[in-house]
């Protein structure tokens, strides 16, 4: 069976990821190989952050990896809060008091805005056994709500609502936004990838 480590200590995406891939894939999380600090974010780009975070990894434990980052791009705020998704609001606290603060700073700042137009990306970086990186991204267009619904998934999951849907991803039940997220689309990517 075909070990990979996820870079990610967040449990929401390890879940995600783990209802996407080929079972017969065993995907091994950070705890599960022992590491417990903090993997640094700072590069501009989630194509950057996504390498950077990968290479981390990598470089201390040697097995074949894969990290991603996302972000959640608005264009009446110029790509904002883009590649600062995660810690846009600068906020303390759980994954879940953290996302809470994120929507409420996102909302505040679109408040009175038409436009409400906005893309999930992600981006995941990849490198296989033989020492070599891959990236691939995925992309869904959608539109930002006036309120939080829904109860499903987490971070900007309650406001994000994709194109051709009347609902939230939070909205969603987990299997079918497994079927169209912008992660799903780049997960189906890698997935592909690394059955080759």
């Amino acid at each position: 069976m075909q070990q990979l480590v996820f870079a990610t200590a967040n449990r929401h995406k390890l879940e995600e990821v783990q209802a996407m891939l080929p079972g017969d894939l065993q995907i091994r999380n950070l705890l599960d190989i022992g590491f417990t600090g903090e993997i640094p974010e700072t590069e501009a780009t989630l194509e950057g952050n996504a390498l950077q975070k990968v290479r981390y990894i990598h470089e201390r434990y040697g097995m074949p990896c894969f990290a991603d980052d996302t972000g959640l791009e608005t264009e009446a705020l110029d790509g904002a809060p883009g590649v600062y998704s995660a810690r846009y609001a600068g906020a303390e606290g759980s994954q879940e008091e953290r996302a809470k603060a994120n929507m409420i700073r996102l909302l505040h700042e679109l408040s009175g805005k038409t436009n409400r137009n906005a893309r999930f990306r992600t981006v995941i970086a990849y490198i296989d056994a033989d020492n070599t990186e891959h990236l691939f991204e995925g992309a869904v267009n959608g539109s930002i709500m006036e309120h939080a619904a829904g109860n499903e998934g987490f971070g900007y999951d309650p406001i994000f609502m994709p194109d051709g849907y009347n609902i939230t991803y939070a909205q969603m039940p987990l299997c079918e936004k497994n079927l169209i997220s912008h992660r799903a689309i780049a997960f189906r990517k890698f997935a592909e990838a690394i059955r080759e």
